[in-house]
């Protein structure tokens, strides 16, 4: 299986690697992808970048865990995360983005969202999965509904208004097949913690 710890059915989900560097750079420069992901453009140079980059690879967290969204040809589109690991809460927060625009609107971002959450709740001990979206953001909204997440409440943060979400693994459960039709996930599937 390599590097690919999930695939879904228009997506695979693999480890990060150092070739993806370019990739999360540039989009981390652009404006409208910053936004979206209520950040600002990154503006120091390519080398530098790349030296974080390593240095992050090399140093990765427990309560961390980083993707790279690949269509099954191989191609990369976007990155993915599942972070802050609260192995007493058995609960984490979860983040996306599609970062090729010609991959919007055509089910990358729900398929993305459906095998992250599925590979959550299978391969880590987690019993709740919860995101922070900017609140005008209602493709994404869309997106997280249409998996299951439910809407709890508005936050601030930063000064910047944002939407929390939620599912919890009871409630993955119960919509893994009907809504989705999912099959229960095989234990050979999930790696080794």
């Amino acid at each position: 299986m390599g590097d690919v710890l999930a695939r879904g059915g228009r997506v695979v989900l693999r480890n990060k690697r150092l070739d993806d560097a370019w990739d999360d750079y540039c989009w981390r420069r652009d404006e409208e992808l910053a936004r979206l992901d209520a950040a600002d453009p990154l503006n120091m140079p390519f080398p530098e970048y790349l030296q974080y980059y390593r240095e992050d690879m090399r140093h990765s967290t427990p309560w961390s865990r980083r993707f790279a969204i690949e269509t099954p040809d191989g191609r990369h589109i976007g990155n993915c995360m599942c972070y802050d690991i609260n192995g007493l809460t058995r609960e984490a927060e979860i983040g996306i983005m599609i970062g090729l625009r010609e991959f919007w609107d055509h089910g990358y971002g729900y398929d993305a969202v459906v095998t992250l959450t599925e590979y959550c709740f299978s391969a880590i001990p987690l019993d709740r999965l919860y995101l922070h979206t900017l609140d005008w953001n209602i493709r994404a909204q869309k997106c997280f509904l249409k998996c299951g997440y439910q809407k709890v409440k508005a936050v601030r943060r930063q000064r910047k208004s944002f939407l929390l979400m939620e599912l919890t693994r009871s409630r993955w459960e119960e919509i893994r097949n009907e809504k989705l039709g999912l099959a229960e996930p095989a234990a050979s599937s999930a790696p080794n913690d």
